[in-house]
């Protein structure tokens, strides 16, 4: 096997070369020589690998230590300073550049902890791509890229979460909501408060979360609703539970009483005889449902009865005369 060129030489740049150098030595190589500009160039391509693997060693401060001391010998398995070398994690073998009948399709495999890769692919390949129909990206360890490449990658979601009022969950709403940013900086975004949403939900801003890659979409922004307590009311799914309190002769004789719902008061028809704790229904006047709009839940409102604190000697009178009847009838007064 032909001995290896020194690197130095390959980017032709000299030994005491700086950091910045080599890497502009390495940009110019690789644009120069890359397979996509110089389709079915075996020369071409075998330039770029041996330009590649130079960058590879001369680029990372640990192993161009341990070539200007070892040589070609400290990542060739022969021993000389394989402890701390690694051994070498640019390309593996050549089989990058294999088409495997994709059309043009390219996988470089790189060591994906390298922290220079996104530097290098962006400078490299951002520019040589640019107002092309293909995707370029670094992910996972492997750089795609190359016509036809599928290297467009969605940026991540964001989370955060947000407070709303009872009847803004329930009729839905438009707000402006503020976020702070990581930066310290706020953002102002319009969001629609769907009609119906419950407790814990999440509401999807599409587009909003991180900035995708190599042209890829935009994450989205989840937001979590949290719903503020309405007092006299508490929610159950599309359900609503309330109370009513009603006088003691209105229990006994029946009657009427005024009941709160969502949309405004209503009058219901109070039975007689009825019991403190019995429920009346109200059909229709709950929470809508987010997934069908033509549904609504009920509301179930608990009756109350209220037992006068103060009567007056004639009011006591009356009322004695009244339990004195029921046990003469033999029935008991409290019974509907």
């Amino acid at each position: 096997m032909a001995a290896k060129r020194d690197y130095y030489e390959v980017l032709g740049v000299a030994r005491d070369a700086d950091p910045g150098t080599i890497k502009k030595a390495y940009r110019k190589l690789a644009k120069k020589y890359h397979p996509d500009t110089n389709p079915g160039d075996p020369a071409a391509e075998r330039h770029f690998k041996e330009v590649t693997e130079a960058y590879n060693i001369l680029g990372d401060p640990e192993k161009k230590k341990l070539y200007d001391q070892f040589g070609q010998a400290a990542f060739d398995g022969s021993g000389a300073g394989q402890a701390g070398a690694g051994g070498f994690d640019g390309f593996e073998g050549f089989g990058g550049f294999r088409d495997g009948g994709t059309g043009g399709y390219r996988a470089y495999h790189f060591s994906g902890d390298d922290p220079r890769m996104d530097d290098i692919f962006g400078d490299l390949f951002g520019g040589m791509f640019r107002g092309q129909d293909e995707g370029h990206g670094f992910r996972g360890g492997h750089f795609y890229g190359g016509y036809g490449g599928t290297g467009r990658t969605k940026g991540a979601d964001l989370n955060t979460e947000i407070t709303v009022s009872f009847d803004e969950a329930a009729f839905g709403a438009d707000k402006v909501l503020h976020f702070r940013r990581e930066d310290g900086s706020t953002q102002s975004l319009q969001v629609h408060i769907p009609a119906g949403i419950d407790q814990g939900q999440s509401i999807r801003l599409r587009g909003k979360g991180m900035p995708g890659s190599g042209g890829g979409e935009a994450g989205d922004l989840m937001m979590k609703v949290h719903i503020e307590e309405k007092p006299g009311f508490t929610r159950k799914g599309i359900d609503l539970y309330s109370a009513v309190t009603i006088p003691f002769t209105t229990a006994v004789f029946g009657g009427e009483a005024v009941v709160q719902t969502l949309g405004g008061s209503v009058i219901c028809k109070i039975r007689k005889g009825t019991q403190s704790g019995s429920r009346i229904r109200l059909k229709g006047k709950g929470i809508v449902s987010m997934k069908d709009p033509s549904v609504h839940g009920d509301q179930y409102v608990t009756v109350q009865v209220q037992v006068p604190r103060d009567l007056s000697p004639e009011a006591e009178q009356k009322l004695r005369e009244f339990e004195a009847a029921c046990r003469k009838s033999g029935r008991r007064w409290s019974a509907a």
